[in-house]
C-alpha cells in the first residue's frame, strides 16, 4: 500500500498523457547522479545522449560504425600518436556560455589526467593510452596517445569524454579558478552540456526532467519536455502505461509483453541488447581457489534453458565473450563456455568438493529476471551436487573478500572486445582491483597484443588466447544477452537503435516521432 501511495504521489505531478510535444517515461531505475565522465552504469547510460555531446559521434541507426561530426567538424591523424580536430563554431552550453577550445581541453584532460577518484577509475579502464589534449588555437585541438592507437574514433566518441563547461564547473564550489573534487561532485547533481535537451530538474534516484534547448547547434529536439520517473516494479510500470500515467516504460520482461501488445492502444519494441548478464566468481575465495570448482559452477548452468524459461528464447546465448556489434573482432566460432553437467560432476569429484555452501549474490530488482535466473541456477547447481544459496541485497559485493559468486552485467561500452570484456578484465582493471580476478605476466603480454596491435588478425588471435585463459581459470560466465523491451503508446514511434550502447533513451531529432505532432 505504501509503495502504491508513493507511486501515485510521484506520478500526480506528471502529465497523464503525451501532449503534442511532451512525454513521460516510467523507468525501472533512476541514476543517483548525472556525470558522463564518472558514470558507466546501465542506469546512467540511459540519460546522457540527450544532454551531452562528444567531439565525434556515429550514425546510431547502423550496426557498423560510421563516424560523423559532432562538436568536431573534422579530424585527422597528423602522426600515428596525434589526432588533430577542428571544433564546431557557435556551440552554446545549456547555461548560456559559449563552448570554447578551453572547455574542450578541460573536459578531455579532466579524464585523461584525472585526479578526481571516480574519473581516475574511468581513465584507467578505457583512456589509459591518452596522456593529454592540447589547444592549438581557438578552433583546433590535438589529442596525444602514448602508443599507436587502433581505436581512435571509437575512444574519442565515448560517453566519458562528453564535453562540459569549464568555468561553470569550477565555480560550483570553492575557488572558481581551480577544478576541485567538490566541483565534480556538485556537477553530478547540476549537470550542464551542449545537447538538444537541457536537464531542467533532477531528483537523484527519483525523477529527471529534460526540456528542449533552443540554442542547440544541431537539429531542433522534437520534444518540448520529457519527464522520467522511477517506477521500480514491472507490474507498476505496466499499470502506469495502461492508465496513461506513462507514455513509454523501460525494462519489460518477455512474459509481460503480451499484456502490452494485446492492448490496441499500446505496443512494444525490443532487442537482444549489447550487454551480457553474467555470473562472476571469486578466484581468490579460499574455497574457490581450485579452478575445477569454478569450472563446474559454470558447466552446470544450462543457459539455453534459462533463455527459454526467462526470455522465451529471445535472448542470445554466446559460446564465447563476443557479439556481432564487435565487427571484425566478432568471433562466434570460439567455444569458451558450454553446458556439460557430467563434466561438472567429474571436476567436483576431482577437486574433492565436500558439499560446502556456495553463496550467489543478487540484487532484488536491478537486473531484469535477475532473481529468477538465480533461483534456476541454484536448481542446476543442485543437479550436479553443488550446495548453493541465494543472497539478495542492494549492496554491491563484488569487492568483498567473502564474495563467492554473484550476478552482474557487462555492457558493451564501445563496439570492440576491449569495450566489453576488456574494460572489466584487463590487467589491473576493475575485476582485479576489486580482488576477485588474477592476471600474470603471460596474461598481460597477451592482453597487450590484443589491445594495441593495429593488425586485426593479431588482435583476434590474442583475444582467443585470453578466452582460453578464462576457460581454464574462470572468473566470469556470460549467461546471455537479455532481450530487453520498452512499452509505449502506439502514437509514439521510437525504438532502441543498434549503434548505441545499451539502454540509451535517444530522443534526438530523427529518433522519435509522435503521431499527434
Amino acid at each position: 500500500m505504501m509503495f502504491r501511495l508513493m507511486l501515485t504521489t510521484a506520478l500526480a505531478v506528471l502529465p497523464l498523457a503525451a501532449t503534442a510535444q511532451e512525454i513521460t517515461v516510467g523507468a525501472a531505475n533512476m541514476a543517483a547522479y548525472l556525470d558522463p565522465g564518472r558514470d558507466h552504469s546501465n542506469v546512467g547510460s540511459q540519460f546522457y545522449y540527450n544532454s551531452f555531446d562528444t567531439l565525434i559521434d556515429r550514425d546510431h541507426t547502423k550496426l557498423e560504425p560510421e563516424w560523423v561530426p559532432a562538436l568536431a567538424t573534422s579530424w585527422e591523424l597528423i602522426s600515428p600518436t596525434v589526432m588533430e580536430l577542428k571544433l564546431r563554431e557557435g556551440v552554446t552550453f545549456h547555461n548560456g556560455d559559449p563552448m570554447t577550445a578551453d572547455d574542450v581541453i578541460f573536459s578531455l584532460n579532466r579524464m585523461m589526467q584525472a585526479t578526481f577518484p571516480p574519473y581516475v577509475v574511468r581513465a584507467k579502464d578505457r583512456l589509459a593510452n591518452f596522456p593529454e589534449a592540447e589547444k592549438v588555437d581557438e578552433n583546433t585541438i590535438r589529442i596525444h596517445a602514448n602508443r599507436e592507437e587502433p581505436l581512435w574514433e571509437t575512444l574519442i566518441s565515448l560517453q566519458q569524454v562528453m564535453i562540459i563547461p569549464e568555468a561553470y564547473t569550477k565555480a560550483l564550489t570553492g575557488d572558481p579558478d581551480v577544478a576541485e573534487d567538490s566541483d565534480f561532485e556538485a556537477f553530478a547533481l547540476a549537470p550542464v552540456g551542449t545537447g538538444p535537451y537541457k536537464i531542467e530538474s533532477f531528483q537523484p534516484g527519483e525523477k529527471l526532467v529534460w526540456t528542449r534547448f533552443d540554442d542547440f547547434w544541431g537539429k531542433k529536439a522534437p520534444l518540448e519536455r520529457v519527464n522520467v520517473v522511477q517506477i521500480s516494479e514491472t507490474a507498476s510500470r505496466v499499470t502506469a502505461l495502461k492508465t496513461g500515467e506513462a507514455d513509454i516504460i523501460t525494462n519489460i520482461a518477455p512474459d509481460q509483453l503480451s499484456l502490452i501488445d494485446n492492448d490496441p492502444a499500446l505496443k512494444t519494441a525490443g532487442s537482444a541488447t549489447a550487454l551480457f548478464h553474467v555470473m562472476i566468481m571469486n578466484q581468490n575465495h579460499p574455497k574457490l581457489e581450485d579452478p575445477r570448482i569454478r569450472q563446474a559452477m559454470s558447466l552446470a548452468i544450462d543457459r539455453d534453458a534459462l533463455n527459454e524459461a526467462l526470455w522465451l528464447g529471445k535472448a542470445i546465448v554466446p559460446s564465447t565473450h563476443t557479439m556481432a556489434e564487435m565487427g571484425e573482432l566478432h568471433q562466434p566460432d570460439l567455444v569458451t563456455f558450454e553446458y556439460d553437467p557430467e563434466r561438472a560432476k567429474a571436476l567436483l569429484a576431482e577437486a574433492g568438493y565436500d558439499g560446502f555452501e556456495i553463496t550467489y549474490d543478487t540484487a532484488p530488482s536491478y537486473y531484469t529476471n535477475g532473481v529468477l535466473a538465480a533461483q534456476a541456477i541454484m536448481e542446476m547447481w543442485a543437479a550436479v551436487g553443488i550446495n548453493g544459496k541465494i543472497v539478495v541485497g542492494d549492496k554491491w559485493t563484488g569487492n568483498s573478500p567473502d564474495l563467492m559468486a554473484r550476478n552482474w552485467s557487462n555492457p558493451m561500452y564501445f563496439a570492440d572486445p576491449f569495450g566489453s570484456f576488456g574494460v572489466m578484465w584487463a590487467p589491473d582493471g576493475p575485476s582485479q582491483s576489486e580482488g576477485r580476478f588474477n592476471t600474470d605476466e603471460a596474461y598481460a603480454e597477451t592482453w597487450d597484443r590484443f589491445r594495441y596491435s593495429t593488425d586485426v588478425a593479431v588482435r583476434k588471435a590474442a583475444y582467443a588466447e585470453l578466452m582460453e585463459r578464462v576457460k581454464e581459470d574462470p572468473a566470469v560466465l556470460p549467461l546471455y544477452r537479455p532481450f530487453e523491451s520498452w512499452g509505449m503508446k502506439t502514437a509514439i514511434n521510437w525504438a532502441p537503435m543498434p549503434g548505441h550502447i545499451p539502454y540509451v533513451l535517444d530522443f534526438r531529432a530523427g529518433s522519435i516521432t509522435l503521431v499527434s505532432s
